[in-house]
């Protein structure tokens, strides 16, 4: 059965990227440096104001599928090296001598997913009505992750080359080369969420690509991409823009530029935050396991890997929440010093799945060591921009350049623009030399007790005296029903608000706050922060619309027409909106990877950050913090009853303000 006719499938492309000698470049082509010994000179397409046009036939393009081998990896433990499968479109004329360099999409998904349980998080024994346990994430993410609106009205059984880079960027010289992952559909060994096996396979079909690894047909016989310049660009969204994360950070030869679209840069900050165990937005109860498990869809699955997921279920530590070995061998930050390609980063501001912290702190390392690099911060969540209305022509020509420029050596001025393209709001978009934006200020706010029958304050200056202040845990309410009335106070949460800003004020980078807490009774050892907009506005929580019309990306073929409807904000007017939030295992308050018992009733003093954002909040508004044990959409749940007392005088919230605490006034 051809699995490929199931799925819809995201696309890797390539273009042509030869070195001609020096004498002969076209006008506005620059030397992209050496390449293998045996690859000869490309021919280079059309190019018109720093792009290349279309010039070859996307229904006349050639297609083949290579099974790669991944020397010195055998994680199903047969004997023999593992393979990945790679499909592969070029244009025809590679066959008669062109030399094209590749874009690749490396997946797990092609083949679809497993159903799998989710792990109980309601740990007092409850099971409330409705808990989704077996929810079906391919499904739920094939449109943010593949760009299409899966209304398959444009789409007819074109497998694998389900989405639409290969209708725009075949034509301009461009080969696309589709990894299908180890475990996955029609490649052999185990998936293991993140571990150095994986990375391992769309590194070899780069090597093969470059001459240094051996691919075969499905008869046996041993194939060379004799086509290839070469260079490799990747991309991808979420599990897809996570393994070019991991293949950069390899430093494999070949790979010039990624992009990273709502992408993971460690996978202890997916499934845990600070010392917690805690849940990828919308799929509470995952863990590494279950998403091993989920993509382990090659033959004999369970008879080759059981065993293996079996020990990641084991290894990953669902109880203390620590980060250990098991986490950090799969954390691409230890090996960010290795990164060569250059790295255009997208990420939804609203993402809770892939939450923003993976992007910020990728991309914080890659500026430490001044790696080449390009970011987009938009108001979806975890989605591509590509299908985003009123700034997809926009994406599609930075995009477009970015490959040009680092494929082909094109002189298009794309890393001379703005380094960073931000929405700040729906619709409201903005180029930046950087980011966070240039004039951003650490701004120190303190909290201050209410009094009987009020909330507390939140203002630069400190309060006198000593007042504690208590909430009790519950698991029942989320944050949202929490934190949404600014004016009563509530026995599960302690509030603390500032006066109304007099003008704008815009954070830009991650928040941290500073509590002096005690605990008692009960089993919730979380502590979790809510940073909260209050002020009845017309906001983007992340969810989109799609629109009747249409827009088209390039050649069509019979069951293939190159158009996709297009995606808009869906907004929602309310009084209040959670910023960001935060997460903390008190237990782990000096470090991630230690647990340490607390005393009861003692209070110790935590700290901890909360996802990045890039933020607008309107004069008038209030900036509020909001104090609760449980957030049931992310956290463990344990039994109600644990008492948490704050003393509000020693805790404070510091802000990343454009233009400091000044802004603040």
């Amino acid at each position: 059965m051809n699995r490929w006719k199931t799925v819809i499938v995201a696309l890797a492309v390539t273009l042509p990227s030869g070195v001609l000698p020096a004498a002969v470049l076209p006008a506005g082509v620059l030397p992209t440096g050496a390449l293998p010994a045996a690859t000869a000179l490309s021919a280079v397409p059309p190019i018109e104001n720093g792009e290349t046009q279309p010039a070859y036939s996307r229904a006349d393009a050639l297609t083949e599928t290579v099974f790669v081998e991944v020397a010195g990896v055998d994680s199903d433990a047969d004997g023999r090296p593992d393979r990945v499968a790679v499909d592969i479109m070029r244009p025809k004329e590679t066959a008669s001598g062109l030399k094209v360099p590749v874009i690749m999409e490396a997946s797990p998904y092609y083949a679809g997913g497993n159903d799998v349980p989710n792990h109980v998080v309601d740990l007092d024994g409850s099971d409330p009505a409705g808990m989704e346990y077996r929810r079906n994430k391919f499904n739920d993410l094939r449109d943010e992750m593949f760009g299409v609106d899966g209304s398959d009205v444009n789409r007819a059984v074109a497998a694998p080359f389900r989405g639409y880079y290969d209708n725009y960027f075949v034509p301009r010289g461009y080969a696309i080369a589709l990894v299908e992952n180890l475990g996955s559909g029609r490649a052999t060994g185990c998936p293991t969420t993140g571990l150095d096996n994986e990375t391992a396979g769309p590194k070899a079909a780069i090597d093969w690509l470059n001459g240094r690894a051996r691919g075969f047909d499905a008869a046996g016989n041993e194939i060379r991409a004799g086509w290839s310049t070469g260079n490799v660009g990747m991309i991808g969204v979420s599990y897809n823009g996570t393994l070019p994360n991991a293949v950069a950070a390899t430093g494999v030869k070949g790979l010039k530029a990624i992009v990273p679209i709502a992408a993971i840069s460690s996978w202890y900050d997916y499934y845990r935050a600070n010392g917690g165990v805690l849940a990828p937005g919308g799929y509470q109860g995952e863990d590494a396991d279950v998403l091993a498990r989920y993509v382990l869809t090659r033959e004999n699955a369970t008879q080759t890997c059981g065993a293996l997921m079996d020990r990641i279920k084991e290894d990953q530590d669902r109880v203390t929440g620590d980060y250990s070995d098991f986490w950090d061998e799969r954390n691409y930050l230890t090996d960010v010093r290795k990164v060569r390609a250059a790295v255009f980063l997208v990420h939804g501001l609203n993402d809770w799945n892939v939450k923003t912290k993976q992007a910020v702190q990728w991309w914080d390392a890659l500026a430490e060591r001044n790696v080449p690099r390009k970011i987009w911060l938009h108001q979806g969540a975890h989605f591509n921009p590509f299908s985003f209305a009123g700034r997809n022509a926009e994406w599609l020509r930075q995009l477009h350049r970015w490959f040009d420029f680092h494929l082909y050596g094109l002189r298009n001025g794309i890393m001379d623009e703005p380094q960073a393209d931000v929405e700040s709001g729906p619709g409201q978009w903005a180029q930046h030399a950087s980011w966070p934006l240039p004039g951003t200020r650490a701004a120190r706010l303190h909290l201050a007790a209410g009094g009987e029958g009020r909330n507390g304050t939140l203002s630069a200056d400190r309060s006198r005296g000593r007042t504690v202040e208590s909430f009790v845990d519950q698991s029942a309410r989320t944050a949202e029903q929490l934190a949404e009335n600014a004016e009563a106070v509530d026995p599960n949460r302690l509030a603390y608000l500032s006066g109304p800003l007099a003008r704008d004020a815009r954070l830009s980078g991650t928040p941290e706050v500073s509590v002096r807490a005690a605990f008692k009774g009960g089993r919730s050892p979380y502590l979790t922060a809510l940073l909260v907009d209050y002020g009845t506005d017309t906001r983007a929580y992340g969810n989109v619309v799609y629109g009747d019309t249409q827009v088209c990306y390039g050649q069509g073929v019979p069951g293939d027409t190159g158009c996709a409807r297009l995606a808009e904000h869906a907004t929602a007017t309310a009084p209040y909106k959670i910023i960001t939030r935060g997460w903390l295992d008190v237990r782990n308050r000096h470090s991630a990877s230690r647990t340490e018992l607390l005393r009861e009733g003692r209070f110790y003093d935590f700290r901890f950050d909360l996802q990045p954002n890039d933020y607008v909040v309107k004069a008038g508004h209030r900036i509020g913090v909001v104090l609760v044990s449980t957030d049931r959409d992310f956290t463990l749940r344990l039994p109600p009853g644990t008492g948490v007392s704050v003393d509000p005088g020693s805790s404070s919230v510091t802000l990343p303000v454009v233009g400091g605490r000044f802004a603040l006034r």
